[in-house]
C-alpha cells in the first residue's frame, strides 16, 4: 500500500469513530498545500536538476512544522504522509504547531560539500514564499543536519533582508540552536519506555530491549535506556547487527562502530569490547529475538505480514515513522502485542524543536536540563492521557492517541 494511502486510512478510520463532519474530513484527508519544484545545481562540470517537495498539511493549531530529508527515496506520497503524521504528533504533544514535511530526491553522500550547500540554498529559494517563523518552520530529518540548517537559515535571512533565527530549528548552538536537540528524540522515547515499564510493572534490569537502527535516534535511545538500568541486548543497522546477552555499553559500541566503519563485532560490555562477549546477527534476526521490547528506530514498514508473526517481543515502541504496516499491525494485535505509536514515541524531536523556536522568538537561551524536563513533562502527560482513553474505550494505544490528536485539530478547525 502507498504510504500516503496508509496515513489517510488511519485518519479516516478514526474520523468515522469520532463522527467528524464531512467538511472537516475533506480538509484533513489531504494537505493544504504541496509544492513540487526543480532545484538546478552545478555538479562537477554539468548542471543537474534535483526535485524537491514541501507538504503543508494543516495549520489550525499553529504554524506548519516538520523536517526536510535528503534521500533517493523521497517522494510526494512520503512527504504528504509525514506532514499528516506531524499534525497529529504536534496535537498529541499539545504544541501550538501544525504539520509539514519536505524533502529532495538526492543521495547527498554523492555530492561534494559545495554541491550540498548549493542544493540546500536552492531548496530555500524555492520554498521561501511559504515559510517563516509564523508560517512554516522546517527542521533537519533524514540525511540533513545542523550544518544544512545553518546554510538554509543564512539563505532565508539573505532573501528576507534581516535576521530571523526562529524560521529553522535544529541549527548549530552558535546560531541560536538548542542544547539537547540532538538527543531529544531518543530521550523522549525513553520517557515512553519508563512510563510503559511503570504501567506494566516491568523491572528495568530484567527488561531486555532490541533496537533496529543505530543512527542518532537509535543510539540515544540505547544510551538513555542503559543509563536508566534497562538491558539493551541487541542493536542492528541495514548491514547487520550484534547480540550481547549481558547488555551493551552504547557509548563504546558507537566508538567501535566509528573506528571500524560497521557495527559487526562491536561487542562492548561495561568498559570492555571483546569478540567473545556476543554474536553477530542479521537485521532480519533482530526482529525474531526472544526479548521484552522491540524498538524499530530506522525506516518505515519494517514490520509487515512477512515477519509480524515471528516477533516474540511483547512490547513495541515505534521510534521510526510508520515502521509497522497495516497488515503487520493486525497480526501483532491478534497476538496481544502492545504497540506505542510513533506520533507519541518519537515526538521528543518536535517538542525540542518547539523549544528552539520559542527560544529564538523570545531571544533567550534554554539549558539542556530545562529542555529535557519540558520534553518529559509533555510526553508523560500525553502517554497517561492515551492510556486512560485506551482503558475507558477499550482502544489500542494507536487508536487512542489518534483520537486525542484528531479531536484536538478538529476542534481547532471548528
Amino acid at each position: 500500500m502507498d504510504i500516503f494511502q496508509k496515513a489517510q486510512e488511519q485518519f479516516l478510520s478514526v474520523a468515522k469513530k469520532l463522527d467528524l463532519s464531512a467538511s472537516i474530513i475533506d480538509e484533513l484527508k489531504e494537505p493544504h498545500r504541496v509544492l513540487k519544484f526543480q532545484i538546478p545545481v552545478k555538479v562537477g562540470s554539468t548542471k543537474k536538476i534535483f526535485y524537491g517537495f514541501r507538504s503543508q498539511h494543516n495549520n489550525a493549531l499553529g504554524p506548519y512544522k516538520g523536517g526536510i530529508r535528503f534521500s533517493p527515496l523521497v517522494s510526494e506520497s512520503e512527504v504528504k504522509s509525514l506532514s499528516m503524521w506531524m499534525t497529529w504528533k504536534c496535537a498529541l504533544a499539545d504544541l501550538p504547531l501544525g504539520g509539514g514535511k519536505g524533502g529532495v530526491i538526492v543521495d547527498p553522500f554523492k555530492l561534494t560539500r559545495e554541491e550540498l550547500e548549493a542544493l540546500s540554498r536552492g531548496y530555500v529559494r524555492e520554498i521561501f514564499p511559504i515559510i517563516g517563523s509564523n508560517k512554516d518552520i522546517p527542521a533537519p530529518d533524514v540525511n540533513t543536519n545542523s550544518q544544512i540548517m545553518a546554510w538554509m537559515s543564512d539563505e532565508y535571512n539573505k532573501l528576507y533582508g534581516k535576521e530571523d533565527w526562529a524560521v529553522f530549528t535544529g541549527k548549530p548552538i552558535e546560531l541560536n540552536g538548542l542544547e539537547g536537540r540532538k538527543e531529544a528524540t531518543g530521550f523522549g522515547g525513553v520517557v515512553v519506555l519508563e512510563e510503559l515499564a511503570k504501567f506494566y510493572g516491568l523491572e528495568p534490569k530484567k527488561t531486555t530491549i532490541a533496537i533496529q537502527g543505530f543512527g542518532n535516534v537509535g543510539y540515544h535511545f540505547a544510551l538513555f535506556a542503559a543509563e536508566r538500568g534497562f538491558k539493551v541486548v541487541a542493536v542492528s543497522e541495514k548491514d547487520g547487527g550484534i547480540y550481547v546477552e549481558e547488555g551493551i555499553n552504547p557509548e563504546l559500541v558507537l566508538k567501535c562502530k566509528e573506528e571500524k566503519g560497521e557495527i559487526a563485532g562491536c561487542y562492548c560490555v561495561g568498559s570492555v569490547c571483546d569478540a567473545r562477549l556476543g554474536r553477530e546477527i542479521t537485521n532480519k534476526e533482530l526482529f525474531t529475538l526472544d526479548i521484552d521490547i522491540l524498538v524499530p528506530a530506522a525506516i518505515e514498514n519494517v514490520i509487515t505480514e512477512q515477519n509480524a508473526d515471528k516477533i516474540k517481543a511483547k512490547y513495541i515502541i515505534e521510534m521510526a515513522n510508520g515502521p509497522i504496516s497495516e497488515e503487520g499491525e493486525r497480526i501483532l494485535c491478534q497476538k496481544g502485542k502492545i504497540c506505542v505509536p510513533d506520533i507519541l514515541s518519537n515526538s521528543g524531536g518536535v517538542i525540542g524543536s518547539y523549544f528552539e523556536w520559542i527560544q529564538a522568538k523570545e531571544n533567550r537561551k534554554l539549558k539542556k536540563e530545562e529542555v529535557f524536563e519540558g520534553i518529559k513533562e509533555k510526553i508523560t502527560k500525553s502517554f497517561r492521557k492515551m492510556v486512560e482513553l485506551s482503558k475507558n474505550k477499550k482502544l489500542s494505544f494507536r487508536d487512542a492517541a489518534y483520537e486525542i490528536a484528531i479531536s484536538k485539530v478538529a476542534q481547532a478547525i471548528e
